[in-house]
């Protein structure tokens, strides 16, 4: 029975210090990748030529919106002379043909429009999700590359509540790494980017 209880000793006493051992070895940071995005002047960059885009989109639109409201007026123009008893007959027939002519104009440019429409969508839709995936690529290398140097075995996302319960600040590397982002950036980097990458990227996965 002594010895049995002795075995169960020491074998509690290993487990402790592989315990120990194994804590002892790891290292834990964490940083905020959201703060990380939205700080990163790159990301800043990336919603000013996406706005861009969309600014030069909805100028096409808009043109093409109005070019469809004209050929609507024109169409209703037509068909109160095609409806004109004061003008002739052949007059008029001409214009009830000029009009429908006008009607399956429009009809193909409404058909043109909406395609255009998701078309634009589309494309800004994949180059958001395609600027949001290299800025994650860059972002993550630099997170790694400062894990690294700090001697850190483990790096967790603090702005993901669902899986930090608590982080202290004194393993937070989020400012070291930024710093190291930010270094030598062309624009001002005070004021973070308004979110909207970092939204259709987390919303894409």
């Amino acid at each position: 029975m002594k010895s049995f209880r002795l075995m169960i000793v020491i074998a509690v006493s290993l487990l402790v210090i592989g315990s120990a051992s194994v804590q002892a070895q790891s290292k834990i940071a964490s940083v905020d990748m959201k703060k990380l995005f939205n700080s990163y002047y790159k990301t800043k960059l990336a919603e000013d030529l996406l706005d861009k885009d969309k600014a030069d989109a909805r100028k096409n639109l808009k043109d093409q919106a109005d070019g469809i409201q004209q050929a609507e007026a024109d169409y209703k123009q037509l068909l109160d002379q095609a409806n004109d008893q004061a003008i002739s007959s052949d007059a008029r027939d001409k214009l009830k043909q000029s009009a429908a002519d006008k009607e399956q104009e429009i009809e193909s440019s409404k058909a043109e429009f909406e395609k255009f429409q998701r078309q634009v969508e589309a494309t800004v839709a994949d180059k958001s999700q395609r600027m949001s995936e290299n800025l994650i690529e860059e972002i993550q290398k630099a997170v790694s590359d400062k894990a690294k140097l700090g001697g850190y075995t483990v790096v967790v996302n603090s702005a993901n509540p669902e899986a930090v319960v608590y982080v202290s600040a004194e393993t937070d590397i989020t400012g070291s790494v930024l710093a190291q982002l930010n270094a030598g950036a062309p624009i001002d980097v005070s004021a973070p980017a308004s979110g909207s990458l970092f939204n259709a990227s987390t919303n894409s996965q």
